[in-house]
């Protein structure tokens, strides 16, 4: 059985206000086509297939066009929702589209309910978990099942289940609070239970959570620190955002969302990380998607790795990120820079002067720079607050430093007779209208 394991699509995102529909767009071909040459069965995507829960109406036509063109080109599509999507408006008409092939689990009422496919080694079973907000996790049944119904907020979905037998209180949480560590522990102790049901010895997860690697809490968060980038909205909930791997233990693969880079935690779980880089911190992340083939005996509690391969497919680099730092002079005539010119770019300029038309005057070599920042060779950041940095000052004295900030320079004795002159008006302005 081959699947193409993609993630956290973000449509209607932009990156410092660029436009990239056109690069999702390219993405989204290359992923069509990936399906049709490599013959998949069906493409598992692990959450935020959206930026937001209200998506733009150009991402929604990207998105039921890349639905279409997959099922043409002889795929199932399984999706789950993410942190960024709301369930709701995703899951919209799912139980009358589920016959089409595109099946979309964004309910945790329907989280043990598994897409069944068939190969020559008989069945597979893919279950897919909805991101689970603990703040909104409703507890479940005594027996221990799914709530059957209920609502679905308009957001972050809640786990409607309780824990079975096989799904003990998680450790990591503080009394009296539902981590994601619970919550995913419990969703996941549902799935077991109804794979042991079935007696399904090839079963697939779809998951968006954060997963880290580590013996302990400790472990863990640092595992977790490493992980993330700085386009991944936080899911941390009493400081518990990030939950064991050993929770995916015993599943032939499990297909993770929500980071954003590309991971192995293990040779069964996997991320896939973002087709695109969404932020500056993702400019040196490969960005692709996951081809996985489970075998006749792909089940990972008694099968060896090689019962599941997993080969990397790299995506389209639309356009390239890049952070230079440097004075203006340097950056407008260096040959160091040639060939970034078609690159998304931050600049720092060092120059101690602060540059006048820097902006236009980089755009006019590198057209699709997006941040620009001043910071002067040798200079110090200063961390306390605003309050405290005027304290004791008067208005001059604040404006001068002010100026001194912007243009890397204090200002003149005629500037500050300027400035005086702005500051006496002001107050005379004032006195006049009581």
């Amino acid at each position: 059985m081959r699947f193409l394991h993609t993630s956290d699509w973000h449509l209607g995102r932009s990156l410092h206000r660029a436009d990239l529909r056109e690069a999702q767009a390219a993405f989204l071909d290359h992923l069509v086509e990936t399906a049709r040459s490599e013959r998949v069965d069906a493409v598992l995507v692990a959450g935020d297939v959206y930026d937001r829960a209200i998506p733009p109406l150009d991402a929604v036509a990207l998105y039921e066009d890349a639905l279409a063109r997959l099922r043409a080109a002889g795929a199932r599509v399984i999706l789950i929702s993410g942190n960024h999507d709301s369930a709701r408006r995703l899951g919209v008409n799912s139980s009358l589209i589920d016959a089409s092939g595109v099946h979309l689990r964004t309910r945790p009422a329907a989280l043990a309910e598994p897409v069944l496919l068939d190969d020559a080694h008989g069945q597979v079973a893919v279950y897919g978990i909805p991101y689970l907000e603990p703040a909104l996790a409703v507890p479940g049944t005594a027996a221990g099942g799914p709530i059957p119904g209920g609502p679905i907020p308009d957001g972050p979905v809640p786990e409607g289940t309780a824990p079975s037998a096989a799904t003990p209180p998680t450790p990591d949480a503080a009394p009296g609070t539902r981590g994601h560590a619970t919550v995913l522990r419990e969703a996941l102790g549902l799935i077991r239970a109804d794979a042991a049901a079935r007696n399904a010895d090839r079963t697939v997860v779809l998951a968006h959570a954060w997963v880290a690697n580590g013996r302990d809490d400790a472990e863990r968060a640092e595992s977790a620190r490493r992980q993330a980038s700085d386009s991944e909205r936080d899911i941390a909930v009493g400081g518990i955002g990030h939950v064991p791997s050993a929770l995916f233990d015993g599943f032939s693969y499990a297909a993770l969302g929500h980071l954003h880079g590309r991971q192995t935690l293990a040779w069964h779980l996997r991320y896939c990380g973002s087709p695109l880089p969404y932020s500056f911190s993702e400019r040196n992340q490969v960005k692709g998607s996951w081809l996985v083939e489970v075998g006749a005996a792909g089940h990972a509690g008694g099968a060896s790795a090689g019962s599941v391969s997993a080969e990397w497919v790299p995506a389209p680099v639309f356009r390239r990120l890049a952070v230079l730092a440097g004075r203006l002079d340097e950056l407008l005539t260096s040959r160091e820079h040639d060939g970034r010119e078609r690159d998304f770019l931050a600049v720092t300029l060092t120059d101690t002067v602060r540059p006048e038309g820097a902006m236009d005057k980089l755009r006019d070599r590198f057209p699709h720079i997006l941040t620009l920042e001043f910071r002067p060779a040798g200079a110090t950041a200063d961390p306390r607050g605003y309050r405290e940095r005027v304290a004791g000052r008067d208005d001059l004295t604040v404006a001068a430093e002010f100026v001194a900030h912007v243009r890397g320079g204090v200002p003149s004795a005629g500037e500050c007779d300027l400035l005086e002159q702005a500051f006496t008006a002001v107050r005379v302005a004032q006195e006049a209208n009581g």
